[in-house]
């Protein structure tokens, strides 16, 4: 007579698939456009729909000489000019049931707190993009003069960042850190600025400099022709290039490029349990906020392709 053994399909009942209790979140990307945001009300006389900001106009300069004898005729200042930060509400929430308080493997709890806090700084940083890709300052890559003409080997260029630098400067926009200018680019553009080869090139000119060898190896990009290199997969993208070409918006900015005005800060907020029997616990964030272009002369976009895009 053959053995009867006592296996796992006998026991099928007692065999079962293990899960870790540890549930990972998705890869994340840091937001940081907001830092561009420098500019904010200094002395708002109220509370309001929307905040003015106002700024003066320099006299011409006076380069003629005076006559001894003649009393120079008086010149009127020049009126101001305004930007406008209209302010919206911004917010997303979770309703949460108790069933699945009691039921889930894994505490929620924590973890629907960590996604709401991270959707929180997701959205914010993500209108903000939006606002800054609206300047009127744009360079394009290759030889296309319009987003529509952009395809993936029209990629960009050391001299891209070093003619916005020039620019940047020529229109009197203050830099961010010492003498540096901010480009905030996405990391398939800044391979093509890494890719880059003869003179003057980013290879060429960083090869030979201590401590800059370290910044090639580990392929990092650092500073060039004027500019601070963050590399975020942030950077704005839509497939509007010809033929449907993906392209990338690097953004290139000195002090004041952008204004924010706030009534609310953005913050979590727990809701109240409303429902007859206490099972709905509402958590989300919310915020009273806008932003707008402040001086246009201080932000440019380089919209471009990329060769591995």
């Amino acid at each position: 007579m053959a053995n009867a053994y006592t296996d796992t399909t006998a026991m099928s009942n007692l065999v079962k698939a293990a899960y870790d209790r540890y549930v990972e979140f998705a890869l994340r990307s840091q937001p940081l456009f907001r830092n561009l945001a420098d500019k904010r009300p200094v002395q708002q006389a109220m509370p309001g729909s929307s905040v003015i900001f106002s700024l003066y106009a320099d006299m011409a300069a006076a380069t003629s000489t005076l006559s001894e004898a003649v009393d120079p005729d008086a010149v009127a200042i020049g009126n101001t000019t305004n930007v406008t930060v209209t302010l919206n509400e911004y917010g997303n929430v979770v309703l949460e049931t108790k069933k699945l308080g009691e039921f889930a493997f894994s505490d929620v709890d924590p973890a629907i707190a960590n996604l709401v806090a991270y959707n929180m700084a997701d959205s914010i940083d993500r209108v903000v993009v939006n606002t800054l890709i609206t300047g009127t300052n744009v360079l394009y890559g290759g030889d296309a003069t319009d987003t529509d003409e952009v395809v993936a080997a029209d990629v960009i260029t050391g001299s891209m960042i070093r003619k916005t630098v020039a620019k940047l400067r020529a229109a009197n926009a203050v830099p961010r850190e010492g003498m540096l200018y901010a480009a905030y680019m996405h990391p398939e553009v800044a391979h093509d600025l890494r890719s880059e080869t003869g003179a003057l090139s980013f290879e060429d000119i960083r090869k030979y400099t201590d401590p800059n060898v370290g910044n090639i190896l580990n392929a990092t990009t650092g500073v060039l022709g004027g500019a601070y290199i963050v590399e975020t997969p942030r950077a704005y993208t839509a497939l509007d290039g010809a033929a449907s070409a993906k392209v990338y918006r690097t953004i290139v900015a000195g002090q004041q490029a952008l204004a924010e005005a706030t009534a609310v800060e953005p913050g979590i907020v727990q809701g109240p349990i409303v429902d007859k029997l206490m099972r709905a616990r509402p958590l989300g964030w919310y915020s009273l906020q806008g932003w707008s272009i402040y001086r246009e002369a201080s932000l440019y976009r380089l919209e471009t392709g990329s060769s591995i895009a």
